[in-house]
């Protein structure tokens, strides 16, 4: 347990940093599994419909310091890729 005042207040700060980070990381984690649910399933178009939701909630982390910007990137190239490969197969 922090001792000194200091210590009491950034213990208070982390906790509500962690707390923060969470939220963005769990949006982003959602919603990326509910992508790969979806093209696995065979649903492309329903899956096209999420893609602006999960670059919003990648940019967004990224914005905040939750994960690196090339992170993101990566993601998003991954996760285009797979849907360009799903949607490639139902034609």
């Amino acid at each position: 347990m922090p001792i000194t005042k200091s210590e009491k207040k950034s213990l208070r700060q982390n906790k509500k940093r962690r707390k923060r980070n969470l939220t963005y990381l769990n949006k982003m984690r959602l919603l990326i599994k509910q992508e790969k649910k979806l093209i696995s399933e065979g649903k492309p178009e329903e899956a096209q419909k999420l893609i602006p939701k999960i670059y919003k909630a990648l940019d967004k982390a990224a914005k905040e310091n939750v994960i690196k910007k090339n992170t993101a990137a990566r993601k998003k190239s991954r996760i285009t890729i797979a849907l360009n490969k799903a949607l490639s197969k139902t034609k």
